[in-house]
């Protein structure tokens, strides 16, 4: 029997899921089938009902609507919960289960990927919406020396500082929020979890917040991440998209839905080898 999954959002065809859950179900012998769902704005929920009616067994979430699935869950894991965000449903029939494994997809990219330990660090997380929710928890727990959360409107870094504030002190970071102007400078790690790359900006930040070799990442991948790639190698930092990442959550994902735990690296490999040849 085929078991169903998908990826659910808006805009979703541009999404590499499919291929990185069908390269996983391949190297575990899993029997899954994973496609992509386009969910009207205003439907996520009975998007969700059908596709799990018709016999999917779970589903990723995208954007706009991690806010959304999180509270359609009857049960949810401590990460979504810290986050208020789901990137993951699984429809179990004693109720439905939300997760979210995109800050933990992070920081295996950053530690594991890019080789960069964090503990101890300073780190900038520029954004305060369902991106950077899902993944400040996770940061946090790795225990670097700070996170300062950047944005636009300052009232809701404050907000998701205040809601993780706990967190970071049972783990030992100092945890604040700032404007995008002057957050701060030379961090030793920053995270682009804005939507600036979806707008085709380069960097809602200034390029003070960059230092010799510190570790830019835009939390997006592909065209839309080029522009600030092109900023933090042009900076002196060492520029890295997020293909890492979202290979990694969904690895985590594969596991949280069939208890297989599959191997990214090879997946990472083949996709880059993809976006480098234009496919």
């Amino acid at each position: 029997m085929t078991n169903r999954y998908a990826v659910l959002g808006n805009p979703v065809a541009h999404s590499r899921s499919p291929f990185i859950h069908a390269e996983f179900a391949r190297q575990t012998g899993e029997s899954v089938a994973y496609a992509r769902v386009l969910c009207p704005l205003e439907g996520f929920a009975d998007c969700a009902h059908a596709f799990a009616a018709a016999g999917g067994r779970g589903c990723n979430v995208t954007v706009p609507f991690k806010f959304e699935a999180r509270q359609l869950a009857a049960r949810c894991s401590p990460r979504a919960a810290l986050a208020g965000a789901a990137n993951l449903l699984r429809f179990d029939p004693e109720g439905w289960f939300a997760d979210n494994t995109d800050g933990i997809g992070l920081v295996r990219d950053i530690e594991a990927g890019a080789r960069v330990p964090l503990v101890g660090r300073r780190v900038l997380l520029v954004g305060a919406g369902g991106a950077a929710a899902g993944v400040l928890g996770p940061l946090l727990a790795a225990r670097p020396a700070a996170v300062v959360v950047a944005n636009r409107t300052v009232a809701k870094a404050q907000q998701l500082v205040a809601s993780h504030a706990a967190w970071a002190r049972e783990h030992g970071a100092e945890l604040a929020a700032a404007g995008l102007g002057a957050p701060g400078e030379r961090f030793d790690v920053v995270l682009n979890a804005s939507a600036s790359s979806l707008q085709g900006a380069a960097s809602p930040v200034p390029a003070s917040v960059l230092g010799p070799g510190t570790l830019a990442v835009d939390l997006m991948y592909g065209p839309a991440a080029e522009p600030f790639l092109a900023w933090a190698r042009a900076a002196g930092a060492v520029p890295r998209d997020g293909l890492g990442m979202l290979v990694e959550q969904a690895a985590e994902a594969f596991f949280v839905w069939r208890g297989v735990r599959p191997q990214p690296a090879p997946v990472l490999r083949a996709l880059r080898a993809q976006l480098a040849a234009g496919a």
